[in-house]
């Protein structure tokens, strides 16, 4: 692990989406701490103020401080998007690995129905799960986990495949274990370097996905401080006080370059012939 970490941070996108990822957790771990001010509060006298020493970033329609509202809403953008992430890859990865391991026409069917569904563009299959299951963040949550599901199972399959003719995995056939067993204790753990990468790589789509369901109305409702909902308020106020936009659309952008680069990184660290 140390040498992994040496080699991430000796490539300039490793070590630039590492800092940008580390700021990026603390500011979703520890921003309501942070925050100047409570994001709910109304300040009428102050409304549509642009960047000043009281109010760092300015102001809403609702004299609320955008410096805390984009705190406040790092934890319930950048930290939802990661369980989404990992939803997504926790479903993928077993389906792809018991798949890859079953094999004959149980992985033939399992693939086509991936298949099927990876045809469905990812924001689309999301809209379309979150509109049968309620408008709120937490359905956007699960929306965007499955979504992400086919496309890492189709990854974790194409690992396994490989990992499937190992010795050890033969040893534990021979040993009477259980699939169970060999899925989860001898194949899964030998496919986890390439899915964490793929894994990074998502979290920078599931929170653009996540901001859009906001921004549409179907993710999280007022008056919650998510960045995507945050861009949606202030689309009838773009041309009074146009940081009402910018802050959070900056910020999204800026997430989302960072867990790319992070991924890339981790891609050349964890290739054993770089």
């Amino acid at each position: 692990m140390p040498e992994t970490i040496r080699r991430l941070l000796h490539t300039p996108q490793g070590a630039i989406g590492s800092v940008i990822v580390v700021i990026v957790l603390l500011a979703a771990i520890f921003g309501p701490w942070l925050a100047p001010d409570n994001p709910e509060t109304f300040n009428y006298g102050n409304r549509f103020e642009g960047p000043s020493g009281q109010f760092l970033f300015g102001t809403d329609q609702f004299g609320r401080d955008l410096f805390s509202r984009i705190l406040h809403g790092a934890q319930s953008t950048v930290l939802m998007a990661i369980f989404a992430t990992v939803i997504g890859t926790g479903i993928g990865a077993v389906i792809g690995t018991g798949s890859a391991y079953l094999g004959g026409r149980f992985d033939e069917l399992v693939m086509r129905l991936v298949d099927a569904v990876m045809a469905i563009p990812n924001l689309l299959f999301a809209l379309l799960i979150v509109t049968a299951l309620g408008a709120s963040g937490v359905n956007a949550l699960v929306a965007i986990g499955i979504a992400f599901a086919p496309g890492m199972a189709r990854i974790a399959r194409s690992v396994a495949l490989t990992v499937r003719e190992q010795d050890y995995v033969k040893a534990a056939i021979a040993r009477g274990e259980s699939a169970g067993y060999i899925i989860l204790r001898e194949m899964l753990p030998n496919v986890i370097a390439p899915i964490v990468v793929e894994m990074t790589i998502r979290v920078a789509f599931a929170i653009m996905l996540l901001a859009t369901l906001s921004f549409l109305g179907l993710g999280a409702q007022p008056p919650s401080s998510e960045w995507g909902l945050m861009v949606s308020e202030a689309r009838s106020y773009m041309f009074r006080n146009a940081w009402m936009m910018i802050w959070p659309g900056v910020c999204i952008a800026v997430v989302a370059i960072g867990f790319n680069l992070l991924g890339d990184g981790l891609r050349d660290a964890l290739n054993p012939k770089t």
